[in-house]
């Protein structure tokens, strides 16, 4: 099965939807009778989900939360005693299974972080706590606003994941205004659960000129190659890109966007989302949003040298 998000919190009788939404829901592939009426996983809670990875060895779930007015959360759902995950089981869970906990990170003196924003530069390194969620199903209130300042850390835009290497890498798309640190374009962070750290691996300064080749902002979508770093889909402003980060930090291009949905004179180019490689390494998938077109790239791919 795979797992499909939903990225709203309206509720019912709101925007003329007849339900609560802002759930998690369970695509069983091969069975169309268990996709017929759909249910809500509600342990995973109610927000605006972007994306969730599962964690195979321990079973927790990670999801990220792109929102703002207060910024979004990144969230862990630890699954009750005994649970194994498996087709349909998460679809069969009780609405309060399990935990919901959002993060809360500490520099190396110690020190609350209340944004992702306040890091500066690669290779940065957040401890890492989780707290508790008073209502996942957010009855009356947001669960991104059920915690005060300093309970819990937030940061702009949280987008795609991938779990590899033992952990999760995780995108925060931008920070702006909204975000009390540095502004930037992008950032892509690595959660390793057994040390319990959070560390920044991509840090993209603001893009001065998104209209020009060879700059990249607001990554959404990520996967890591079998040939070493990341690939990550933009979805940024101006041109929009592939792009690519070695172990190191360093972007480079992939692949530009050259369909142009707007005018000679206001061109307008739509994002790039659901990368990923074959089973084999061979074929590297994604697709353009707008019209909606996949893409198969086949290389030639070479494994990267470490830096």
């Amino acid at each position: 099965t795979w797992l499909t998000c939903e990225e709203t919190e309206d509720r019912a009788g709101e925007e003329g939807m007849t339900k609560d939404h802002g759930y998690v829901f369970e695509v069983d592939p091969e069975d169309r009778r268990a996709n017929r009426e759909p249910k809500p996983v509600k342990a995973l809670g109610r927000y605006a989900h972007e994306a969730v990875v599962i964690d195979p060895k321990r079973g927790h779930a990670y999801l990220t939360e792109d929102a703002s007015g207060p910024n979004g959360l990144l969230y862990r759902w630890t699954p009750p005693e005994h649970f194994r995950h498996g087709r349909g089981r998460l679809r069969a869970l009780a609405d309060d299974a399990g935990v919901l906990q959002a993060f809360k990170c500490f520099d190396s003196g110690g020190k609350f972080v209340d944004d992702l924003s306040r890091a500066t530069k690669t290779g940065t390194v957040y401890g890492v706590d989780w707290v508790d969620v008073p209502d996942r199903d957010a009855r009356t209130t947001s669960v991104r606003k059920q915690f005060a300042a300093g309970e819990v850390t937030r940061a702009r835009k949280l987008e795609g994941m991938w779990w590899a290497d033992g952990g999760a890498y995780i995108v925060s798309s931008y920070a702006r205004d909204e975000s009390p640190g540095r502004p930037h374009d992008g950032q892509v962070w690595f959660y390793d659960p057994k040390r319990r750290t959070l560390t920044l691996k991509v840090l993209l300064g603001v893009n001065a000129d998104p209209s020009a080749d060879g700059a990249f902002d607001g990554p959404d979508n990520i996967t890591v190659s079998p040939y070493g770093g990341l690939v990550i889909a933009e979805d940024g402003d101006g041109v929009q890109h592939l792009f690519g980060a070695t172990d190191s930090g360093r972007t480079y291009p992939i692949a530009r966007n050259e369909l142009n949905l707007g005018t000679e004179d206001d061109p307008e180019y739509s994002e790039f989302t659901g990368v990923t490689f074959s089973p084999d390494g061979r074929t590297l998938y994604a697709n353009i949003q707008t019209p909606g077109i996949m893409l198969a790239i086949t290389g030639p791919w070479k494994r990267q040298k470490r830096r």
